[in-house]
């Protein structure tokens, strides 16, 4: 049984669709990634997955059964969310953000317990932020902090994580980091990803997104081609297995290039 399947979703934001009958699949353990340009519909699609807004058709599947029908808890019990590192308006610390993660699995006015905070601390030791658990967030690099809310989401003890660009502005060192230490985490991934070379490095298989659309899908050395790059993206570029990651690396030619090679 797959872990999570859309089928036929569409969702227009009244000037035009966004998002247009797509479907798509992610086995248990997978590490699927979402690709296109900026407005293919990527970012609206995961909003659609994790219950940010309501597609207006089509269906959404966890272990077979339709999200429409589970309450909010249940699907937060199911799924955790990591987005680009966000402005947090109070001052929280370390702890009291990765504790969020806790919430799904309590009521409303329940303290933690100390399963909780072993939870916490657990979480926090295997990103390496235990040292800083009294830290206030909003002091955290860039780095620092999207490693926080990945703690977050592993405290919430979910075998299923969505990405929406969680690496987009951060320095490659930080990207590499951050990606590794999600691979080895073991579990089933649906991620948008703005660099090709981060998504052709971790992920198993590629959706690619056009107009809102699904354009293609496959493994990235079925899709990281010069040919679909031109068609998709509209640049110039190479693209060729690397010998020591069996990969597609991709390498962009800028217009100065092209004209010097004339």
């Amino acid at each position: 049984m797959k872990r999570v399947e859309a089928r036929g979703l569409c969702y227009s934001y009244g000037r035009g669709q966004a998002v247009e009958d797509v479907s798509l699949y992610a086995e248990r353990g997978e590490f699927v990634g979402i690709i296109g340009p900026n407005g293919s519909g990527k970012s609206t699609l995961l909003k659609c997955l994790y219950r940010a807004i309501k597609p207006q058709k089509g269906e959404i599947l966890f272990d077979g059964e339709d999200i429409s029908k589970m309450s909010y808890r249940e699907t937060a019990l199911k799924t955790a969310v990591v987005g680009q590192e966000n402005d947090v308006l109070f001052e929280f610390s370390v702890h009291d953000i990765v504790a969020m993660g806790r919430s799904p699995h309590k009521r409303f006015f329940d303290r933690d317990t100390a399963e909780d905070e072993r939870i916490i601390e657990h979480a926090l030791e295997h990103v390496g932020m235990a040292d800083e658990a009294h830290r206030r967030y909003s002091c955290l690099s860039g780095g620092e902090k999207q490693r926080v809310l990945i703690a977050r989401a592993i405290a919430q003890e979910t075998d299923f994580l969505i990405l929406d660009e969680p690496t987009n502005h951060l320095d490659v060192s930080c990207q590499l980091d951050i990606f590794d230490f999600i691979k080895r985490l073991n579990l089933t991934v649906i991620a948008a990803i703005h660099d090709l070379n981060m998504a052709s490095l971790y992920c198993d298989r590629l959706y690619v997104m056009k107009a809102g659309r699904v354009f293609r899908e496959g493994t990235p050395a079925e899709l990281l081609t010069p040919a679909l790059i031109r068609e998709v993206y509209g640049v110039t570029a190479e693209a060729e297995l690397h010998p020591a990651t069996q990969r597609p690396a991709v390498t962009y030619l800028p217009e100065w290039a092209l004209d010097k090679n004339k």
